[in-house]
């Protein structure tokens, strides 16, 4: 991982897993898999259904993993951005640069939960403000050996740990209970509040490892290694994030649980996000797997705007607008309503990849 850089190219394998991770985001906002829920429930199908729902503790579903991937992802690009401004900038033009990009991530993290039915509200729990503070931290690290990086992300690790683990507070000296963990203790001294779903501001900490990874990744495959070479190194730690976490837990020392990112988790979904990307990358950058991936382009390359249309816009009026206008299509038509939700999730989703489809063919790309 410290060969000489390459030539920047597009990768198109890192595209694809942005876009698929979009596209799975943004079938949850439209409702889809609750509107499949009732369907599958006492099948078959209610084992698959759930995994696209979080874990309500302990455990790991599929879609624990959807911010994992963001963030891992959000990584590998930034060595490829920070590659390309190797160019054109000193390391401080390139430090503003990044602490500018930071700063609009929190902004529009923040944003995304301020308004509330009862008011304004202060919250720090979205993907994006914890974005902000990760690749801040891979940046200022980005230039240091693979070791120390990655000395860097295991303390990322470590840190959490000791501090749910030893620090004893009334009321909050339970590590690895939902509202009695050291996290939502900060989240009081914060916010003010804790989030009644478990989730804690501090997630941040640990889940730069996700970032740090990711930068690591991107290293490698702007490398001058073979492709199968930096293929069976991607694949490999992968594993070895997997035997990591999984290890932890199963073995009773750190349970997996999303909700407060304990090291277990980062690790074993970590692993995933790693093995992801190397089947991405074999199956289209070395296999030459391009065809019929436009889609996950369109997605892929407006990732920040899909997301803000979708929590604020679309989570506010455009989906409930819409499936009104479906229900009573459907309802008319004396479609059951379990069919017609599904349908109207459908319409909401192809209106929306619609849009991107529109920017993408004007040429409009929303960055920061």
């Amino acid at each position: 991982m410290n060969d000489k850089i390459s030539p920047l190219h597009r990768l198109a394998s890192l595209d694809f897993l942005r876009g698929l991770t979009m596209v799975l985001l943004t079938l949850e906002s439209a409702r889809l898999y609750s509107n499949l829920e009732p369907l599958a429930n006492g099948t078959f199908m209610a084992p698959v259904v759930n995994q696209f729902f979080h874990h309500p503790w302990h455990g790991l579903r599929l879609w624990d993993l959807i911010q994992p991937v963001f963030m891992f992802v959000a990584g590998v690009s930034l060595a490829f951005s920070v590659s390309k401004m190797h160019r054109t900038m000193n390391w401080n033009q390139r430090f503003i640069k990044i602490l500018k990009r930071c700063g609009w991530l929190f902004f529009w993290g923040v944003l995304d939960y301020a308004v509330r039915p009862g008011g304004l509200s202060f919250e720090l729990w979205d993907v994006l403000t914890q974005l902000s503070f990760t690749t801040l931290v891979a940046f200022l690290i980005i230039e240091w050996s693979v070791k120390g990086q990655l000395a860097i992300s295991l303390l990322c690790l470590l840190v959490p740990e000791i501090l749910y683990r030893f620090t004893s507070l009334p009321g909050f000296d339970q590590p690895f209970t939902d509202q009695h963990n050291f996290g939502n203790y900060v989240d009081l001294l914060l916010m003010n509040k804790i989030n009644p779903g478990g989730w804690v501001a501090i997630n941040c900490i640990s889940t730069a490892a996700h970032t740090i990874w990711g930068v690591l990744a991107g290293i490698l495959l702007l490398g001058q290694k073979e492709p199968e070479g930096k293929f069976r190194i991607l694949l490999f730690s992968g594993f070895i994030g997997l035997l990591l976490g999984y290890g932890l837990d199963v073995a009773g020392i750190t349970p997996i649980i999303k909700r407060i990112a304990t090291s277990s988790f980062v690790l074993a979904s970590g692993g995933w996000c790693l093995i992801f990307l190397a089947l991405c990358y074999g199956w289209i950058d070395i296999m030459k797997h391009h065809k019929r991936l436009n889609l996950f382009l369109y997605f892929g390359m407006n990732s920040l705007f899909i997301y803000l249309f979708f929590e604020i816009v679309a989570d506010r009026w455009f989906t409930g607008y819409i499936f009104q206008i479906t229900d009573g299509i459907f309802g008319f038509m004396n479609f059951p309503d379990t069919l017609s939700g599904i349908l109207g999730s459908l319409v909401v989703f192809s209106l929306e990849a619609g849009i991107l489809y529109f920017l993408y063919r004007k040429k409009i790309f929303f960055r920061i």
